[in-house]
């Protein structure tokens, strides 16, 4: 037989025994556990007609192997048991992390003892010795060190502090480990905070151009004294200082006197400072005491140009961050009298957006109401001020006549630059500029003052400031074209801001009149505000407050047993604004003394309220004078009445 005949009779044998291999795989697949699927409930109910439990065979066909299905609860069991192996390969003190979150969660808790506490916290430091710089920067251990350095004992502190403190830099960048390192810095003693701060040299300009880092810079720089922080400000002014730790010297602060005294080189420092600046702004870490303090000290070298960039740069969102410090509070400052009309436009608009308003929280702070005083003193477009400014301080006007800052944007309205009402350093920095961009403008006024203003002026009546090239374009001339009263009138009067502060004041002249911040906001507005800004037009709103306080004043004098709160003639304050408006508003004075005083001077000329009658004496006014004279003489002549004598009668 030959071989061709052979071949077909061996492949049918190989396909004879390929077919039970092929049914025995078969087989062995699993079907479907879905029991919507009627396939496999079909194939159950064939192969056990008893039937097992839906949905869970246990056999199939012949085979005897069997394939268990677990519940829900023991497949999430089963997931938790890996994702804990897993863990427990990738960290590699996941078991004491477990361990010292248990702790935390009991020395935590507010009902606990402090022996208690102080037990866990010891545990927990053993526990973690040797091991803290490789945990700190874990979420869970870093709340457990900040924890334990709150409430540990100082010794217990120094341990933490010997182990952390190589590690200093590195945990600086971490996103966790900060938190302890500002807790550390808090407890830490002046040797430590002088070894942490130490430990910065060199590496200040690089942290601060980390969005974390930074918080460690300007937390150290915040704890430290004089000597420190110019050791940590002078590593940002110049590779020399950087380089050379005796050349620090805490009698020369500023910049511009350090390069004067150790003979730098201007150009040298200014490239050196430009270097550390740009990429502060163009990631806006801007939110730090020592940030603000270098770029404050930058603009007093900073060519034009650089002077320019920083303004375009920080004009906008940027500088409402920044309003909280006192340096802070005067960049925008010079932003706000340096910057472009554009530039102007984006700063008060960042005031205001569409989900929240920061006018209010600005005006209530120390250093951000200066900022909106210089606002009401510079800017010309007046329509814009109102709309995104005014009308939020209407809003909300009694709390900020009650408030000690929040009194200065309207007592900047009613009578500027008071050294009454502003201290010498609020208002030199009112007055404070930019050199080379004054140079600048002193400049380009004597060619293009009128041509600026017109093209300011008609920015403001469209509401668009085109856009300008170059830098240098960008900004005009420091300060305002518009005329402070007109621009006051229009602020104030215009707006409707006057009208609704004489109703509040009205509605609250008790309350206003006791108050030690309010008082000086209700004397202004009684006055009718520096150059009677409020008299022509409001002359009769003003009438119906000194009926408010004349009928205030007319109330009987309480009893010595049934004195609750003082009379309004008898308290500290309000006999004092009073006696300021009898000699400053002659109108007022005829009101008083006609509603409220005349027949019972008698009864009043003791206490506080004498200083009031003695003013009527000593008023400028002759009609006053005359009016109340009869009464009052009689008791000068008894010697039951004294004059003062501050202001003499012509």
């Amino acid at each position: 037989m030959s071989s061709k005949e052979l071949k077909p009779t061996k492949r049918k044998d190989n396909e004879s025994s390929e077919k039970p291999d092929a049914l025995k795989s078969k087989k062995l697949k699993l079907a479907p556990s879905n029991p919507t699927d009627k396939k496999h409930n079909n194939t159950i109910q064939n192969q056990k007609p008893g039937g097992q439990e839906h949905g869970k065979p246990k056999s199939f066909g012949n085979n005897d192997k069997s394939v268990v299905t677990l519940s829900k609860k023991e497949r999430r069991v089963q997931a938790k048991e890996l994702t804990e192996a897993r863990k427990k390969k990738r960290k590699p003190h996941y078991t004491l992390e477990q361990e010292l979150a248990t702790l935390w969660e009991k020395m935590r808790r507010r009902d606990i003892g402090k022996e208690d506490r102080l037990k866990l916290i010891s545990e927990a430091i053993q526990k973690m010795k040797g091991k803290m710089h490789e945990i700190a920067g874990s979420h869970v251990s870093s709340r457990v060190l900040q924890t334990c350095l709150k409430y540990c004992s100082q010794d217990e502190k120094d341990v933490v502090f010997k182990e952390l403190h190589p590690h200093f830099l590195s945990l600086a960048s971490n996103t966790y480990a900060v938190h302890v390192l500002q807790k550390m810095l808090d407890g830490a003693s002046k040797q430590q905070l002088s070894a942490c701060i130490s430990s910065l040299r060199g590496h200040v300009a690089s942290l601060l151009r980390h969005m974390v880092g930074s918080v460690v810079v300007d937390h150290a720089y915040h704890l430290g004294n004089a000597a420190q922080k110019q050791e940590l400000l002078g590593e940002l002014y110049s590779t020399e200082l950087q380089l050379f730790k005796d050349l620090n010297s805490t009698s020369e602060k500023r910049v511009v006197d350090i390069i004067a005294k150790l003979g730098l080189q201007k150009g040298s420092v200014i490239r050196h400072m430009t270097a550390i600046v740009q990429p502060i702004l163009e990631k806006g870490i801007v939110d730090h005491n020592i940030t603000h303090k270098l770029l404050i000290e930058y603009m007093t070298v900073a060519d034009k140009t650089s002077a320019a960039f920083v303004i375009q740069q920080l004009s906008g969102p940027l500088l409402i961050r920044m309003v909280h410090t006192r340096d802070g509070s005067r960049l925008a400052m010079l932003c706000v009298k340096h910057g472009s009309a554009k530039e102007r436009k984006k700063l008060i608009k960042a005031m205001k957006t569409e989900k929240d308003s920061h006018v209010g929280s600005i005006a209530s702070d120390q250093y951000g109401s200066m900022v909106l005083a210089c606002i009401f003193s510079i800017v010309d477009d007046t329509k814009l001020v109102t709309k995104i400014i005014v009308r939020e301080l209407e809003a909300n006007l009694k709390d900020l006549v009650m408030g000690k800052n929040g009194r200065r944007p309207l007592l900047q309205l009613l009578h500027p630059n008071s050294s009454r009402y502003f201290s010498r350093d609020d208002l030199a920095s009112l007055d404070l500029s930019v050199p080379s961009l004054c140079l600048m403008d002193k400049s380009e006024t004597k060619d293009s003052d009128g041509k600026e203003s017109a093209e300011e002026e008609k920015d403001e009546e469209e509401d668009t400031v085109t856009e300008q090239s170059g830098l240098e374009e960008n900004v005009t001339v420091a300060g305002s074209k518009k005329d402070p009263l007109l621009r006051r009138q229009e602020l104030l009067v215009k707006s409707g801001l006057a009208e609704r502060l004489i109703d509040v004041c009205v509605e609250n002249a008790e309350e206003f009149l006791k108050s030690n911040f309010a008082k000086e906001v209700m004397y202004e507005v009684a006055v009718g505000g520096c150059d009677g800004i409020l008299l022509p037009t409001l002359s009769e709103n003003l009438r119906e407050l000194y009926q408010a306080i004349a009928s205030v004043a007319a109330e009987p004098k309480p009893e010595e047993s049934e004195k609750s709160s003082q009379h309004i003639l008898e308290d500290f304050h309000s006999s004092r604004t009073i006696r300021r408006l009898v000699l400053d508003s002659p109108t007022f004075a005829s009101i008083l003394f006609k509603k409220a005083l005349s027949g019972k001077c008698r009864s009043w000329a003791q206490g506080h309220c004498s200083r009031i009658l003695s003013a009527f004496l000593e008023t400028q006014d002759v009609q006053v004078r005359e009016m109340a004279k009869e009464e009052l003489q009689v008791l000068v002549d008894e010697g039951a009445l004294k004059i003062t004598g501050t202001k003499k009668p012509e």
